[in-house]
């Protein structure tokens, strides 16, 4: 959130989906009503550290970080939030002062706190644990909403692929060595997941659709669902038919698997430091990428999911049940989870991060990926993902006859300093282990870059790069102590001066 929009919300005041608590040094002791009271209704805002008249006092700095761990460790508790549900909290600087913010989506399931189910109107959050008549109309609204809850009173165990249930267990086991699912049974884990409720219309109990589509056997989901399926298309050289395709027909688990196989065979991979870590752009983007198809479609819907990788893009849409529409702003959404016990369950076995975070990394590692680039999320009946391919601008760099000639060039350039000539194949040798050696392994790059583009910046030297912003930061310090390298004017409109 920004401060503009905290600033639009301070204005409109307390409401439905708006809840303030002064909280000062401590989580308000009702903050969990609001919480509660949220999932169960429509979702909305917390601020911790305004007044209810909207008057901002902010929160104590140094009980920042024990009220934003206790909101995630007591949503992540059932005896304090029951189904636990994953939240996390962000720091807002507001006038000087510290505004703790949640935002708090509408979840498919009823909740309650310290036992109580708490529901929300225009006056605030309001106990109806007492009202059968609330509860049950709130039980039957969240089953008519979210199509994953709908129940199948006549399905057994052994509908379901009994070799998943070990996997789950070891994919949970490596996001937390004492996951609970370790000692549960296949049932106990299928209950403590959400993927048995009971129908409050009918009076049955059974597994749900969510339990089918994660779990079942591919026969069960196809009498249960018979649309159901993933098209995985490559598309470049025959792009009125296609090049390759996987028409995928199983369970989501399964399908997250064949759909990142597809990624693999199909697109380049591009390593990035990251830390001390090297990591894998293009599995770090399509991870988030094929998570959000699988996960946040609409399964009601007969519109088949697709995945197509084109010459300059690639295109991911599914049925959807828009929140918001238009184009996603990764600086001022709020992520609204479409089916969100399956979410969960992701998150369980490390497939997809918090609510949220799924845009915020495409568009962190797309501009890296693919430079000069941004991801698109259109959302309307259809959701769209588009991760462009190719870069539009950058058309000298594009344009250069030859990669290796701009770094001989360099080793040229660098032959004096070193003693010897780059036309000598030994010396050739010998300047390029000189230069790694003194300024760092990435030296001829940055300098290549710095010829075909003198006017970069140390962040799009990076990108280009695949390499942290502080390692080229660094080389580039020892070029300029030696006086080999030097900015001509200023950060943004300035170049680079080769002394060589």
């Amino acid at each position: 959130m920004t401060p503009e929009k905290l600033k639009e919300i301070l204005q409109k005041g307390e409401g439905i989906e708006v809840e303030f608590k002064t909280s000062h040094f401590e989580l308000s002791k009702d903050a969990f009503e609001s919480i509660c009271a949220f999932l169960n209704r429509r979702g909305g805002y917390l601020l911790l550290g305004i007044k209810n008249d909207g008057t901002v006092e902010g929160v104590i700095e140094g009980c920042v970080k024990d009220i934003i761990n206790n909101i995630v460790t007591s949503a992540n508790n059932p005896q304090k939030l029951s189904p636990p549900f994953y939240l996390s909290a962000q720091v807002i600087e507001f006038e000087g002062k510290k505004v703790i913010y949640v935002y708090v989506p509408e979840s498919s399931q009823v909740h309650s706190t310290n036992g109580k189910i708490f529901d929300r109107n225009e006056d605030g959050d309001f106990d109806i644990t007492r009202q059968t008549e609330q509860v049950t109309q709130l039980y039957l609204r969240k089953q008519a909403t979210y199509s994953e809850n709908r129940i199948y009173p006549y399905l057994k165990l052994s509908d379901f692929k009994q070799e998943l249930f070990s996997r789950v267990r070891t994919l949970a086991k490596n996001e937390r060595a004492d996951h609970p699912w370790q000692d549960l049974s296949d049932e106990e884990l299928l209950r403590s997941a959400g993927l048995f409720k009971h129908d409050h219309q009918t009076g049955k109990d059974g597994y749900t659709l969510a339990a089918v589509l994660l779990l079942g056997k591919d026969e069960v989901i196809q009498s249960v669902l018979p649309h159901h399926k993933t098209d995985a298309i490559l598309r470049v050289e025959n792009v009125d038919r296609y090049d390759d395709r996987d028409d995928i027909r199983t369970n989501l688990i399964e399908s997250y698997d064949r759909l990142m196989a597809f990624v693999r065979k199909h697109l380049p991979d591009k390593f990035y430091q990251e830390g001390d870590q090297r990591v894998s752009l293009r599995d770090r983007i399509f991870r988030e990428v094929v998570g959000n198809l699988l996960i946040h479609r609409e399964f009601a819907n007969a519109f088949p999911a697709k995945f197509i990788i084109e010459k300059d893009r690639v295109l991911a849409e599914n049925w959807n049940r828009p929140h918001d529409g238009g184009v996603i702003d990764p600086a001022n959404f709020s992520p609204y989870p479409k089916n969100p016990v399956i979410a969960k369950f992701f998150k369980e076995i490390g497939r997809v991060d918090e609510l949220g975070s799924g845009v915020r990394n495409t568009f962190k590692y797309c501009g890296i990926y693919t430079p000069g680039t941004k991801p698109e999320f259109i959302e309307e009946d259809v959701f769209r993902t588009i991760i462009p391919l190719k870069a539009e601008e950058d058309k000298e760099a594009v344009s250069a006859s030859n990669w290796d000639e701009v770094r001989t060039k360099v080793r040229r350039k660098f032959g004096e300093k070193f003693g010897g000539s780059s036309e000598n194949e030994e010396d050739y040798g010998r300047i390029a282990e000189e230069i790694r050696k003194t300024y760092g392994r990435n030296t001829e790059e940055i300098m290549a870059w710095m010829l075909l583009k003198p006017e970069i910046t140390m962040e799009e030297v990076a990108q280009r790069i695949n390499r942290s912003q502080s390692t080229v930061e660094k080389t580039i310090k020892k070029l300029r102590e030696d006086e080999i390298l030097e900015r001509v004017g200023s950060t943004k409109a300035g170049y680079w001066k080769i002394n060589l």
